[in-house]
This record gives structure tokens, C-alpha cells and sequence, in this order.
């Protein structure tokens, strides 16, 4: 099976309803790093306006989304960066927040060569029905356990452009 059906099949075997429009509508963020199985999410954006912002994140087993953090915006940063809620609807998630190392090693593997733009190491294992809110501005990465996961993100509007990435050779909007 291909990469997107593969996805796909994901999101239709979370046990969430989605649309047909929805499933073609699927976000396969490589950050242009064509990496996507290794470093790459997958989204479903259900809305997101100047208010709020909701959407479902598949992750197949071990695959990251790289360290980035959510700045203040706008022409005079203005605008509070986002604030997002993750919780976890299938599988386990692994998410590292700026704060003290609060284990002895990590349980994420870091991808190959990449171990310089991981920085954080606050270790936070969400399980099915577990939630955990990230504030502005603060450095984050995530990778699912070795089943996969599904995580619901609720938010203050999401701006992709305005992500900071650790790594100087992402690209979150493709060109």
C-alpha cells in the first residue's frame, strides 16, 4: 500500500467519522525534507479562522514532526502565538516540551543525523484520552509509539508560516 492510502487508511480506522472532501483534502506535511515516513505529519484541518483552529494529526509508527515552536506574529508581533491543546485518540504520542529532563533516556528515537535540531527533552507520553496543552512560543517536537497515533489538536489559530523550525532546512508551507 502506498504512502497516502496508508494514511488514509489511518484516519478511517481511528474511529472518527471524516468526510469524503476531508480525505481528499489530507495535509502530507514533508517539511521539505522528503523524509515524510521519518519526519513528516499528516493532517486534517477542520477549521481554522482569526478565532480557533481544530484538526486531527495522524503519525504512522515512529514518524516525528521536527522540533518548532509558535512565535508572536504580525507586523508589530502583535499576535500571541498559538496555543495548542493535543490529545491523544489512538496509539501513543511522545511529546518533548522546553523544562527539565525529567528522564534518564528519552523513549523517541531521534531520526538519523538530525540529533543536533532536537533539542528539548521534557519527556510527556500521552495515552488514549490524555491531553496536554503547549503555551506560546515554547520549543516542541513529537513522535508517535510504535503503533502509530492519532492526536486531536484544538488551538488559537494556526499559522504555518510563522513556525520557527529548529532545523534551518524546513519548510513548512511548500513553495
Amino acid at each position: 500500500m502506498d504512502y497516502q492510502a496508508r494514511i488514509k487508511q489511518a484516519f478511517l480506522d481511528s474511529g472518527i467519522a471524516f468526510t469524503e472532501e476531508e480525505l481528499k483534502n489530507i495535509d502530507y506535511a514533508d517539511f521539505g525534507l522528503n523524509r515524510l515516513e521519518t519526519e513528516g505529519l499528516n493532517l486534517i484541518v477542520y477549521v481554522n479562522n482569526d478565532t480557533y483552529c481544530a484538526k486531527e494529526m495522524v503519525l504512522l509508527p515512529g514518524q516525528t514532526c521536527p522540533e518548532h515552536r509558535h512565535p508572536r506574529r504580525g507586523a508589530h508581533q502583535e499576535i500571541e502565538g498559538k496555543r495548542e491543546t493535543f490529545r491523544c485518540r489512538k496509539g501513543k504520542v511522545y511529546l518533548y516540551v522546553e523544562g527539565e529532563e525529567n528522564t534518564a533516556a528519552i523513549k523517541s528515537t531521534i531520526p538519523a543525523g538530525q540529533e543536533a535540531y532536537y533539542t528539548v527533552r521534557h519527556e510527556i507520553e500521552l495515552n488514549p484520552g490524555e491531553q496536554y496543552t503547549i503555551e506560546p512560543d515554547t520549543l516542541h517536537w513529537f513522535q508517535a509509539g510504535e503503533e502509530g497515533a492519532i492526536i486531536s489538536e484544538f488551538s488559537t489559530p494556526s499559522d504555518d508560516p510563522s513556525d520557527i523550525f529548529t532545523n534551518p532546512n524546513i519548510e513548512r508551507v511548500t513553495k
